[in-house]
Order: structure tokens, then sequence, then C-alpha cells
């Protein structure tokens, strides 16, 4: 082959995906999504997410209430996160600000009789004690959630630890 052919082979062979593309979009193309039918549209005044044929269209339930009682509950597993027993609705959690350590920091909670918060919460990844609230655990939501009125969708079989070990130890217990 000579110098003279030699940029365009390259041109040509630099080109080559554009110019396949279209012929490999069809070949590993897969049917198009189904549109929805009637049915589904009527069913809920919209499309199916999916678009399936026949698909029963359910509208969601509404979103639980917070439960505002302001009362601790009891946790079920040693070391389980409490829950938030207060509406969160409106509060600032963010880079900024964090609005739950205007009532859990150490230094409001005689006023809001808000419990503090853990004093792990102080400590960094090597255990060292902080003087403010670590980094790791600056975002409440990570781990603590809003407890709410809403009912188990399914069966809820979960035993807590306490009663567990209550079983195992009476007599005819699960254990024995």
């Amino acid at each position: 082959m000579s110098k003279r052919h030699t940029p365009l082979l390259l041109a040509l062979l630099a080109a080559l995906p554009l110019l396949l593309q279209p012929l490999a979009q069809r070949a590993f193309a897969t049917d198009p999504a189904p549109r929805a039918s009637t049915r589904d549209v009527k069913a809920s005044g919209r499309p199916a997410f999916t678009g399936a044929e026949g698909l029963v269209v359910q509208e969601a339930p509404s979103m639980p209430k917070d439960v505002g009682d302001d009362q601790r509950r009891q946790r079920n597993y040693p070391e389980q996160p409490p829950v938030i027993p207060h509406t969160i609705v409106g509060y600032q959690l963010d880079l900024r600000a964090n609005k739950c350590l205007t009532c859990h920091a150490r230094e409001f909670t005689g006023d809001s009789q808000a419990p503090m918060i853990s004093v792990t919460h102080f400590q960094d990844r090597d255990g060292q004690v902080l003087g403010a609230v670590s980094t790791r655990r600056y975002f409440c939501l990570q781990c603590h959630v809003p407890q709410t009125d809403a009912q188990p969708r399914v069966v809820n079989t979960f035993r807590d630890v306490d009663s567990v070990i209550r079983d195992s130890r009476s007599p005819g217990g699960e254990g024995k």
C-alpha cells in the first residue's frame, strides 16, 4: 500500500463506527414499548407506567400522617436508632443548618426537654471524642425516621430480642 492511500484509509477507519451505528441499532433493537390501552387510561385518567395492555392501574394510597404525640417508642433491638415521634415537615437539614440540633443538641435539651443526642454522635471514625457533632452523624435522617400511623402492607412477624429470649427460657418455649 502506498503512502498516498494511508491518510484515506485512516479516515475511513475513524469514520467506521459512525457509519455502522444505525446498522447496529437496528440489529440490537428490542421491540418498542407497547402503548397504553384505553382501559389503562380510563382506570386512572392517565396511561399505566409500563403501558402494558390490560394492566389495572391503582391509585397510590395517601401518605400516612406523622405521629405527633412526642412519645418515645420502645426499640426492638439493641443499638436501634430511635424513631422520630413528631413531624419534621419543613425542617431544614442540609450543609448549612440542622433543625434537629435546635432541640437535641446538648446546650438546648434543658429548655426543649428533648432527649440529647447520643454521645456516639460526638465521635469520629477512630473513636476520638469531638467537641461538636461528627460530620458522619450530622444528617439525622440517615438512621432516624419519623414514626407514622401507617398500617403494615404485609403481616409482620418480627419479634424483639427480649421476647425471643423470654420464650426460649420458658417451659415449652420455642427454644426447647
